[in-house]
């Protein structure tokens, strides 16, 4: 799975800030519809992590994976 757009989008959602729909649709090239899809259908439901959504008051909504759950 290394050098892949799944690799990459799961990297960004690891770090301790995690990744907004932007970011992850800047690194990707993925159209938002996309970047939903990936966060439910892959992250969710196909790999069983937990997902963690946050929305600051000064920013974008922002996904993470659960700490406990990055065992990739």
């Amino acid at each position: 799975m290394a050098g892949t757009d799944t690799a990459l989008c799961l990297e960004l959602l690891g770090r301790s800030h995690g990744a907004c729909a932007e970011e992850l649709q800047a690194a990707t090239v993925w159209q938002a519809h996309s970047v939903r899809g990936f966060l439910s259908g892959t992250v969710k439901n196909k790999l069983g992590l937990t997902l963690i959504s946050d929305r600051p008051s000064d920013g974008p909504r922002r996904y993470r994976v659960a700490r406990e759950a990055q065992v990739w």
